[in-house]
């Protein structure tokens, strides 16, 4: 039996960004689409782990899939965590995730389309959404980070809405491997009955 090999480390450069101040503008909610975005209060983890996938394994997240199921457990239903899920045609097509921090930061954590979601107009209707929650609180300040290895698209994104960097920084993101994908699927599969 051949070993898989362990896929190479990845450079990426960080980009953290700040938003001091509410948007002016945000994008209303495509025409002709059927799309609902549902707070997930207690997210069960499996549920979590599969949005976590979908939107985010062509980008190499990958550290929320590799913690504990307690470490977990305990930063997603965390009383400061708050995660939406978007539906589209009564299908989850995405998610986002606000942690609120200390000094009155908010932090969007997480924020991203399904595959069968992207390209319809949906991206910057649910960063406005996004925001629009984020700013219930009245924080001094948002904050969001992105990488190279992020889609194309979500820097020029979060610029176009408001943010604007503070600073950058070198990581090094170890995909995962064969073993790991195949745990996270098996740890996903709920007994029947």
């Amino acid at each position: 039996m051949v070993k898989a090999a362990k896929p190479k480390s990845l450079k990426a450069t960080v980009t953290h960004l700040e938003m001091k101040r509410y948007p002016h503008t945000l994008k209303p909610l495509p025409v002709n689409l059927h799309a609902s975005l549902i707070r997930a209060t207690n997210i069960p983890l499996h549920f979590y782990r599969y949005l976590h996938w979908q939107v985010g394994r062509e980008w190499h997240w990958v550290n929320r899939l590799r913690m504990s199921e307690e470490k977990l457990a305990d930063i997603i239903h965390a009383k400061t965590t708050h995660i939406y899920v978007l539906g589209v045609d009564g299908a989850p097509a995405g998610f986002f995730e606000l942690a609120e921090l200390e000094e009155a930061t908010v932090e969007l954590s997480y924020f991203g389309l399904m595959a069968h979601a992207r390209a319809r107009g949906l991206g910057e209707w649910m960063l406005g959404q996004a925001l629009s929650t984020a700013w219930v609180t009245t924080p001094a300040r948002v904050i969001v980070s992105t990488n190279t290895l992020d889609h194309p698209a979500a820097l020029p994104l979060y610029q176009r809405v408001g943010f604007n960097p503070v600073s950058q920084n070198q990581a090094i993101i170890r995909p995962l491997a064969d073993d790991e994908i195949l745990a996270i699927m098996k740890a996903g599969e709920q007994p029947a009955g």
